[in-house]
């Protein structure tokens, strides 16, 4: 009997990510099943008025509810429209959290923590870094608003690059770093309330360049954005999430997590830059981000290493009975 043949590594981690297609829910919606019922907790921990606790409560609901009859219906009957629909849902329900974690918003007096906070800013704008993105004029401040504007499409850009590659089974990898990535940040919003340095710190170190991506952007905080927290930067752990996530999943395509990892940069500089973060909150992402890398790798290492064994098991006597890991020769040897 010839010995047994490892699966090549990426065959392994091509199963992990397909083992959440049955009646199990996928590993994204894991991770915001998790979230929904932390933030329901949440709401009877903190002191959050009744009003708040009763929408809260309907909406998790809801959310469960049409999920669940969604993952009933895709597992009773797969049909790809169902499917593809449970790739995309996860992206949905992060802006949703988003929204959630604005009900959670409570008056804070001072400014403790941002005056901490802008410490850092100081040094770094002051001590050349807002000259050195004007030097060449408004073309990089563009630049900048423009990547922070962007920040929105890089997950659904990433999602239809795997479409795209024929790697839809490696979707679930992807969403599973970037929705842990976000809901990372968006689980601590309740214990940081700050806000953004260009509402503290009205006019100090403001962009000496007014340009029409940064009023847009001006608009699009001002009327959808929410006033719990800045602490950790969701704009840059989902960059980042993205970039991180693209890299680990489609290591064949590396331009794809490159220019995932230049937009992510420049996400970081813009938070920074444009008054929108602290450098304490761009810093605090790119940790949320890393760690919801890290977390998956630590999985996929533990589903290799468990696979790794059962492949390296001994075989019963009686052939029947191999285990179902081990590859065998064209004889059946």
């Amino acid at each position: 009997m010839q010995p047994a043949l490892l699966e090549p590594k990426r065959r392994i981690i091509e199963r992990q990510a397909l083992r959440g297609f049955g009646l199990e829910l996928r590993r994204p919606e894991r991770v915001i099943l998790a979230f929904l019922i932390y933030a329901q907790i949440l709401a009877f921990v903190l002191p959050v008025p009744l009003p708040v606790r009763c929408r809260l409560s309907l909406v998790h609901l809801s959310v469960t509810l049409t999920w669940g009859l969604l993952v009933y219906l895709d597992s009773r009957k797969p049909t790809l429209i169902t499917s593809v629909i449970r790739d995309w849902l996860p992206l949905g329900f992060v802006l949703l959290a988003y929204r959630e974690m604005g009900w959670f918003a409570m008056a804070h007096a001072g400014s403790a923590l941002e005056s901490h906070w802008v410490i850092w800013d100081h040094l770094v704008l002051r001590g050349g870094g807002k000259n050195a993105i004007e030097a060449l004029g408004p073309i990089l401040p563009s630049v900048l608003e423009i990547a922070y504007t962007l920040v929105y499409a890089l997950a659904p850009f990433s999602i239809v690059v795997l479409y795209f590659y024929g790697r839809r089974d490696l979707a679930d990898r992807f969403l599973f770093i970037f929705v842990l990535g976000v809901l990372l940040c968006y689980a601590q919003f309740p214990f940081w309330p700050s806000e953004p340095p260009r509402v503290v710190f009205f006019g100090q170190d403001f962009p000496a360049y007014d340009t029409v991506f940064r009023r847009f952007n001006w608009w699009l905080l001002g009327n959808y954005g929410i006033h719990t927290s800045v602490f950790p930067s969701a704009h840059v752990a989902g960059a980042f999430s993205a970039a991180l996530g693209m890299r680990m999943v489609m290591p064949s395509h590396r331009w794809v997590s490159r220019f995932l990892g230049v937009m992510a940069a420049l996400i970081a500089v813009a938070t920074v830059y444009g008054r929108y973060h602290y450098l304490a909150d761009a810093a605090a992402g790119f940790a949320m981000a890393g760690l919801a890398a890290a977390f998956e790798a630590y999985a996929t290492l533990m589903v290799f290493q468990r696979d790794r064994s059962l492949l390296h098991r001994k075989p019963p006597a009686d052939a029947s009975c191999r285990p179902q890991g081990l590859l065998l020769n064209p004889r059946g040897e």
